[in-house]
């Protein structure tokens, strides 16, 4: 049996990773408001290059408390190793403010901005990227193309 390469095993966990149908069978479907309160939506454009806004729904019900809900995003390579911060659109402390334990006072639909750089502030390679919002220690991901 040929061995597999550390490109293949990736791209096959890629693969698993973009049908959840394999795993929701037989199961009811439930939304993402309803099982946590948020959800992160597809980014536009998608594919896209160099930069994409990448838009995100707060629920009522994380504000029941009267607390700020606290809110972080990451972008990573296929790797699933850490490459950026995207940044806030219009939001209170400042437009661009970095998505790290960033405060939301009221719910809504907002937007992340990236630029397609790496921390470094190079652009990135042309590829899948995947996108992870944490709100309130829960976090959800999802895949975004750069496309040059």
């Amino acid at each position: 049996m040929r061995r597999l390469g550390r490109v293949s095993l990736v791209l096959l966990a890629l693969v698993a990773l973009s049908d959840p149908s394999s795993a929701q069978e037989g199961r009811r479907q439930t939304s993402p408001e309803e099982t946590s309160g948020f959800q992160l939506e597809q980014n536009y454009p998608n594919p896209f290059n160099p930069e994409t806004r990448i838009p995100f729904v707060l629920g009522e019900d994380l504000f029941s408390s009267g607390r700020p809900v606290v809110v972080s995003m990451r972008v990573y390579n296929l790797l699933q190793q850490p490459i950026s911060v995207p940044v806030a659109l219009r939001h209170p402390t400042g437009d661009r403010t970095p998505m790290v334990q960033l405060e939301f006072t009221s719910p809504g639909r907002y937007e992340a901005f990236w630029d397609g750089r790496d921390f470094a502030g190079n652009q990135v390679a042309s590829g899948p990227y995947f996108v992870q919002i944490t709100v309130n220690g829960v976090s959800k991901h999802m895949r975004m193309f750069v496309a040059k």
